[in-house]
Formats: C-alpha cells, structure tokens, sequence
C-alpha cells in the first residue's frame, strides 16, 4: 500500500468494526465535526459503487455468489471507489472518511474461508490510511445492539451462505464471532488504533477527534460560506 502523506497532500481516516460496534455513528460525527471546522471533507462507504451495485443486488437477491465471487465483487467496488472518490480528494487536500476499509474484506473474507494471503494481495493497490479505528465491543453486546433494532436479518448479513447454522440469528452470531476474531488479529498486524465501543457514544467521538486533530493541518479548507453549523463540542 502506498504512503499518503508521501504521495497525497490529503489524510483518510477509516473506521473498522463488527456490526453494531458503532463504527458509523462515529465516522458520521467525526464527519460532520470536520465541515463544521471549516474543512473539506468526503465520505465513502463499503459496497456502495454504482459500478457494481445492481450486480451485486442481483447476485444477493438470487443467492449466486460464492465467498469467492463476493470477495472479488467487493474489491471492484473498493477499486472504483478508490479511483473515482477517494484519490482525487486526497491529491486536492481534503480530508477523506472511509466507513469500512480494506479490513473489512480481510476479516469478512478470511470468515468465509478465502486465503489471507491472496485477499492481501488483492488489494495491495490501497491507500494507507493516516488513521484506522478499530471500534472492539465483546460480540454479546454488539449482536444486542443490532438485534433489537432489525426485524430480519438478510441472507448473507446473517452468513447463512457458510452453513454454520439453520438459524439465522445463530449463524449470524457464528459468523460474527469469527468476523471479531479475525479483527482481534488484524488490529495487532496493521496496528490499528483501538477505540472501546462500549464507552459512551461522546466520549468515544472526543477520542476520535483528539486523535485526528494533530493531522489537520494544512488540508484544504471551504468556503467560509460553505461552513456548516454544528453544536459546540459536536453533535453527540
């Protein structure tokens, strides 16, 4: 992965995480805080090109895809994204906000059996992020969180495609459970910045942004008209 602060006046910060480890909330926060600081911002979001997303609805709807073919379906969205969303924004000096990075597929994949070693180099066109957060919450409480608030968990949200179980909601708690074991060891090799997801939703946000604040300077600023209007001490 090649160097932003050598190749790119811009920083990318990425927020990684099991569902309902309150990874979004924190990056949509942070986001907002750095327009209502008068910087430049953009926001890209896992599996969310146009390029590839009616194939993709497809491939779900029909129940075709592989751990393979969803592997591979994924890395041309993040390719796409990264050559249309994330590069120019950091080659002008802004600051780009990623929710779900290249970690998601090595966890995510690795769980459903691809080899690390290939989904590595798969991907080794990548930015290196200036900073990666990683939100840990014990799995009990992440699955009570998403729970609670889904009346249905989708087919391969709930890893129903590995087998695990006939239960969606039991093989969706297997599936997340190796998909936090794999996070566990990424955090150590990539030496991510690990952030409890059980604290308080304000006090995580204020140590997401003292731990960003210190690669804010010199990123390109908006209009003063442009500015956004955001309580003081964020929107919490």
């Amino acid at each position: 992965m090649t160097q932003p602060s050598e190749h790119y006046r811009g920083r990318l910060f990425v927020v990684e995480g099991i569902d309902g480890s309150g990874k979004s909330t924190q990056i949509n926060l942070l986001y907002k805080w750095l327009l209502s600081q008068g910087y430049s911002a953009f926001f890209s979001e896992w599996n969310s090109s146009p390029l590839v997303k009616r194939t993709t609805r497809r491939g779900k709807s029909r129940r075709l895809l592989t751990p393979l073919t969803f592997s591979l379906i994924h890395a041309t969205d993040f390719a796409d994204r990264t050559e249309r969303n994330i590069i120019p924004p950091l080659r002008a000096g802004a600051a780009v906000l990623a929710d779900r990075y290249i970690y998601t597929a090595f966890a995510r994949d690795v769980a459903r059996g691809c080899d690390p070693t290939w989904i590595r180099e798969v991907y080794s066109f990548a930015v290196q992020p200036t900073v990666a957060f990683y939100f840990r919450v014990p799995l009990e409480i992440a699955l009570e969180r998403l729970l609670s608030g889904r009346p249905e968990l989708k087919w391969y949200e709930a890893g129903m495609d590995l087998g695990l179980s006939d239960d969606p909601e039991e093989c969706f708690a297997l599936f997340q459970a190796r998909i936090l074991e794999q996070y566990d060891r990424l955090a150590e090799e990539y030496h991510l910045t690990v952030i409890d997801g059980t604290l308080p939703i304000g006090e995580q946000q204020r140590q997401v942004r003292d731990i960003v604040r210190p690669h804010l300077e010199g990123l390109l600023r908006r209009p003063e008209d442009a500015w956004v209007t955001v309580p003081a001490g964020g929107e919490l």
